[in-house]
């Protein structure tokens, strides 16, 4: 027990002498792990965060960027993220961005996120779909593309001849 610790139980306040008892603990040793290609952003609520590819093999990718603009996604400044500051490219055409290896860190309210996801949930399906019925129309009784597997089991026994 400590001098104050000691102090306090003689004067009858042994809950105050409790707490200023510690336990030590035993942490579990830290084992080493590859570090992350790109690194988790620090999430601001209701927003969503993306890499988005700015170049490939050095040359820049104009057509993706410009598209990823037009859909909402804003490059993220470093003054948001700021563990992050020593990852701006000085070279980059978003100076005050977080780039690694021609990938832009980048944000969008998640509501919109969420519109962005549904709409090509939404746009697959379709596809899945028109697909599903073309097959389906090539379909001949005949000579099915798909037959539906049914098994039946039926019991012999040993010697019966068949």
């Amino acid at each position: 027990m400590t001098k104050a610790t000691t102090e306090n139980t003689k004067a009858g306040d042994s809950r105050l002498a409790r707490e200023l008892d510690t336990r030590t603990t035993e942490e579990r040793p830290k084992q080493w792990q590859p570090a992350q290609l790109l690194p988790e952003p620090d999430k601001l609520p209701g927003m969503s965060y993306r890499w988005i590819r700015i170049s490939t093999t050095g040359k820049a990718d104009a057509r993706n960027i410009s598209a990823k603009m037009r859909e909402g996604w804003e490059a993220v400044r470093v003054e948001e993220q700021p563990n992050m500051a020593m990852l701006v490219d000085p070279e980059s055409r978003f100076p005050d961005g977080i780039e690694i290896g021609g990938l832009l860190l980048c944000k969008m309210p998640t509501e919109l996120a969420e519109q962005r996801k549904d709409y090509f949930a939404n746009k697959t399906q379709q596809q899945m779909q028109a697909v599903d019925n073309s097959l389906m129309r090539e379909n001949d009784p005949r000579m099915p593309l798909f037959k539906e597997g049914k098994s039946t089991v039926t019991k012999r026994t040993f010697g019966d001849g068949k």
